[in-house]
Order: C-alpha cells, then sequence, then structure tokens
C-alpha cells in the first residue's frame, strides 16, 4: 500500500524546483495533493511540468500566503474539493534574492522576506488547524489530528554572505516550529521541519563548473541534495512512521553541518 493513501496534502510553494518533486511524490504515494504558487503564473507553469510527468491527481491553486484573503480563498477550494486536509506542507519561500547586505537591504525588502517565510507559514498553519485539523477524529494509528511540516535551512544555523533576510526568516521557522509543537502538540497536530542545505535547483544551470565544484566540496558526502531527497525527507516527517517526533528539525545537507571548515580551508 501506497504510504499517503486516502491522505488529503497541501504543498505550498509547490510549482517549482523542490515543491514540483514534493508534490509529485505525495501524488505518487496515493495522496489527494493541493499545490500553489505565488501567482496564476507560476502555479500554471508547476501544473504543465507536473502534468507533463504525467502527475494527474492534484489541484493547483494560486496563493500568495502572506495574502490572508489569498489563503482563506485556497482552503476554501480544498474543503469544496476534498472537505478535509491531513498533511500541510509549508514549503513556499522568498529567497530574499538580489537585495545586497544589511548595509544597503530596505526595510521593504526585509519585510517581503519575512511575510512570506515566517508570517505566510503561520498564516497557512492556522487556517489548516482552525478549518480542517481542530475538527477532524484522531488518526486510529498515530492518534493524531493533522501533520505539518516547514522547510527550514541549514543557514538558521550557518549564515551565509549577503543574505540576512533570508537567514534571520529561516531562524524564525525555526523556532516557531518549536513553538507551534509545543502548543499544538497536546491537541493532536504533530509538527516538524526539514532544513535543507544545497540543493540543486535550476539556479544551478547558469553557474560555471568550476564553482559547482567548490560548492560540492563544502559537502561531506560530495554532493547537494536533489529536490527528491528533501521530499524523502518532508515524507518521512509527514508518515506514521515518524508519529513520536514533534518539534524537530531534520537537517539534510550532505553533512555540512557537521564540520567546522570545509577541508581546502581547515589547516
Amino acid at each position: 500500500m501506497r504510504r499517503f493513501e486516502g491522505k488529503v496534502v497541501l504543498v505550498t510553494g509547490g510549482n517549482r524546483n523542490t515543491g514540483i518533486e514534493i508534490t509529485d511524490l505525495f501524488v505518487r504515494e496515493g495522496a489527494q495533493v493541493f499545490m500553489c504558487g505565488s501567482t496564476p503564473e507560476s502555479t500554471a507553469k508547476g501544473e504543465q511540468i507536473l502534468r507533463a510527468r504525467g502527475i494527474g491527481d492534484f489541484t493547483a491553486v494560486p496563493c500568495d500566503v502572506s495574502d490572508a484573503a489569498q489563503v482563506s480563498h485556497l482552503f476554501d477550494v480544498i474543503a469544496e474539493k476534498a472537505g478535509r486536509l491531513d498533511i500541510l506542507v509549508n514549503n513556499a519561500a522568498n529567497q530574499g534574492l538580489g537585495h545586497g547586505g544589511p548595509l544597503e537591504m530596505t526595510t521593504a525588502q526585509m519585510l517581503d522576506v519575512f511575510k512570506v517565510n515566517l508570517l505566510g507559514g503561520f498564516q497557512v498553519t492556522q487556517a489548516a488547524c482552525n478549518r480542517f485539523f481542530m475538527k477532524q477524529e484522531p488518526n486510529p494509528v498515530t492518534r493524531q489530528k493533522g501533520v505539518v511540516v516547514f522547510l527550514g535551512s541549514n543557514t538558521s544555523m550557518r549564515a551565509i554572505r549577503n543574505r540576512t533576510a533570508y537567514c534571520t526568516s529561516k531562524g524564525g521557522i525555526d523556532a516557531m516550529v518549536r513553538s507551534l509543537s509545543l502548543d499544538l502538540g497536546p491537541l493532536g497536530i504533530r509538527v516538524n521541519e526539514v532544513a535543507p542545505g544545497y540543493i540543486y535547483t535550476e539556479r544551478w544551470d547558469v553557474l560555471d563548473e568550476k564553482i559547482k565544484a567548490r560548492r560540492r566540496l563544502n559537502c561531506p558526502l560530495r554532493h547537494e541534495a536533489t529536490g527528491g531527497d528533501i521530499a524523502e525527507a518532508v515524507a518521512f516527517l509527514a508518515s506514521d512512521a515518524a508519529r513520536n517526533i514533534g518539534g524537530e528539525r531534520l537537517v539534510v545537507d550532505a553533512g555540512c553541518s557537521a564540520q567546522h571548515m570545509p577541508e581546502d580551508v581547515d589547516f
């Protein structure tokens, strides 16, 4: 039997890169999946990629998770088409690229990142709990009503240069996951986080091979993650196999966080 047969899953930011792979995995594992991108155009592009793979049983709904009205509409669609929700994957993210260093970045740019990565994740989680989880009967195996998995980053603990807004927002996700787990766990809602490091995305396609090789030297396992690697970690935390894990941060970064410095500067 497929792991998520009969489950209803929402993947935010499920329209590109890692989100595509998370959506793909849950559909292939038997779930009824809803996914969103931040705009109609980006959502349609993700839908086209998935349909081309032969992935059929999912619903694409545009939703900017920082906009409460759009979040409400998204949950209206889920209520109409499925009538329940079992698993929420908070994958939508603003990467905060091109904002410069902390002396150049504007307040508006900082807030744009926070609105998606922190406020957005919170709003969607709150809606999932109030609209569905709290009204559902507990799973007879796990005794839980719903599962939430956030996508964080290893940069919350090991910062990268000129990405202050992004690193700060991911640190906020670490804290929010712990806090939500404490408050929601007793109510039957399990909350955890996957924290990736390097992931091969479309942004790698334009990199010089020397830059790719140098990045891989940072990885003790010698290779960045694929979107599928991250999807598998998300699926584990969303599954009944992780029923006694709460408020945790599963790092998937090829061992980067285990080292003090990469080997070419570790003398």
